[in-house]
């Protein structure tokens, strides 16, 4: 029986994501098939962590060894087969935690170290897709060292303009700005979170989100879209966590509007080499669709879209979990 490590956790304020993902990803895979146990990352702490499929009993746990990944639980040392990364944010969506598997020769769940930096960086992937046709928003980096000219911004992009931690998840510290007066507290809020702070020009239109991973045998596989209509006036994090949002699925577009999004979707996963599951996130503005991130570990709760777009596909989430795990060991 393989022993699969859910490694979750991190350093963001996307923490506790993590965590119901790994709650989520615990109860999707086939446990005749698989031993598995939950590392939680924090800084410098690591360490697997009593979880019996409901609670995490944070009373019961034992360190890893960084340098072999294993872990001494009753005077047993484990090892691991293979690692399920479910970590959003810094180090598991920015290649930090995969360039630590790679040099301990550990196979894990998705895209490699370059891949995973430039779809963390929101600016960066979407000026690269960009290069290949693929249509997205104006935007404007900055970092902690640029002057915040807000007269300058808006004329580039106009109003309204979203602001948000270049390389954040979940809308942590996301704002959608109407006024130029409210542009300045807006990016003060994002570096918060981050020290890079993206700012994009408004789209209007239709939001849905298309998965994508590659099976066991190597076929890429498309998932029915999903589409998004959240109650307030942006996807934001009550309407990801809390439900204030309808998602239907499948998306309510035509079908050649739907097997172009699905071709996209496919086209981006090999244009930055990905791996596992994938989830892509766009606009549709009239007939065609503007990208607006790629997210290379997507949320894997119960509700995420990911196991909805799974149950709508009619597949079983548990011979998804099986093609990521067989197909990248």
């Amino acid at each position: 029986m393989l022993k699969i490590a859910i490694v979750a956790g991190g350093d963001s304020s996307e923490y506790e994501v993590s965590l119901r993902s790994a709650q989520g990803i615990w109860s999707f895979i086939d446990h005749s098939k698989y031993d598995a146990s939950v590392i939680l990352i924090k800084g410098s702490d690591w360490k697997m962590v009593a979880y019996d499929g409901q609670n995490y009993d944070f009373s019961r746990s034992w360190p890893v060894d960084k340098n072999d990944f294993s872990v001494v639980r009753d005077g047993e040392r484990i090892r691991f087969d293979f690692a399920y990364i479910i970590v959003h944010g810094t180090p598991g969506e920015n290649g930090r935690l995969q360039g630590y598997f790679d040099m301990l020769g550990m196979p894990y769940s998705c895209c490699g170290v370059l891949a995973a930096a430039l779809t963390c960086s929101k600016y960066h992937c979407n000026r690269y897709l960009a290069g290949f046709g693929i249509p997205c928003a104006k935007s404007v980096l900055l970092t902690r060292r640029d002057t915040v000219e807000p007269e300058k911004i808006v004329a580039e992009l106009g109003l309204p303009v979203f602001v948000k931690p270049n390389t954040g998840g979940s809308s942590f510290a996301t704002t959608k700005v109407k006024r130029i007066e409210d542009l300045r507290p807006a990016v003060e809020l994002a570096f918060g979170e981050q020290p890079e702070v993206i700012i994009e020009s408004f789209m209007q239109g239709t939001e849905v989100t298309s998965g994508c991973y590659r099976t066991r045998d190597g076929q890429l596989r498309t998932l029915p879209l999903t589409e998004v209509v959240p109650a307030d006036e942006f996807f934001d994090y009550d309407a990801k966590y809390n439900g204030k949002v309808q998602e239907i699925t499948p998306a309510r577009i035509s079908p050649e509007l739907t097997a172009q999004i699905q071709d996209t979707t496919t086209k981006i996963y090999n244009y930055v080499g990905a791996k596992g599951i994938i989830r892509v996130d766009y606009i549709i503005i009239g007939n065609i669709p503007h990208i607006l991130e790629v997210n290379t570990t997507p949320g894997m709760t119960a509700t995420s879209f990911i196991p909805q777009e799974v149950k709508a596909a009619g597949l079983n989430i548990s011979d998804v979990m099986d093609d990521v795990i067989l197909g990248n060991l």
